[in-house]
């Protein structure tokens, strides 16, 4: 008999709790996260050297930082996210056509997993992209933040 799934931060009374990872074993772990923004051809026209100027700044480099301290924030945004020690948080962001790849790595070694940190550090350089580049244009859309790919823990998981 096929077991029913059920939601880890769900009591049995239903009310919201925190994962006990007490019991588990310390793994290293990493996830892998990416989100897109479009930005259209106008503000992909204003690239220059793999770098949109603002008169905010660099909007690739502070969009880096800002997904960084992001991730390192994850468990004081979302409730029952336990904090980590991230021992590594890598953002790369690259231009395809109109639009604007982000992408990251974290990793930790510990009781449980980084898909939080990764997801989160995506969101915030996609949203720091938003509002730099929003002086520029209102007609940004941030169309994708998904985890690709996770490893330690239970079970690893890649997207096709």
């Amino acid at each position: 008999m096929k077991r029913k799934k059920e939601f880890t931060h769900i009591d049995q009374s239903g009310n919201p709790q925190m994962v006990d990872v007490s019991g588990k074993r310390v793994t290293k772990r990493s996830a892998r996260a990416q989100a897109i923004v479009d930005v259209g051809d106008d503000i992909v026209g204003r690239l220059q050297h793999n770098e949109i100027i603002t008169k905010k700044g660099p909007v690739f480099q502070t969009a880096i930082i800002a997904g960084v301290m992001g991730a390192k924030k994850t468990a004081d945004l979302i409730p029952f996210c336990h904090p980590l020690g991230l021992e590594d948080c890598q953002i790369k962001i690259h231009v395809k056509k109109d639009k604007i790849i982000i992408d990251s790595l974290t990793t930790v070694t510990g009781k449980t997993g980084v898909e939080m940190e990764a997801l989160t550090a995506v969101t915030i350089a996609a949203l720091t992209v938003y509002d730099m580049c929003k002086a520029l244009s209102h007609n940004i859309i941030i169309e994708e933040i998904k985890l690709m790919a996770k490893t330690g823990g239970k079970k690893d998981f890649k997207r096709n």
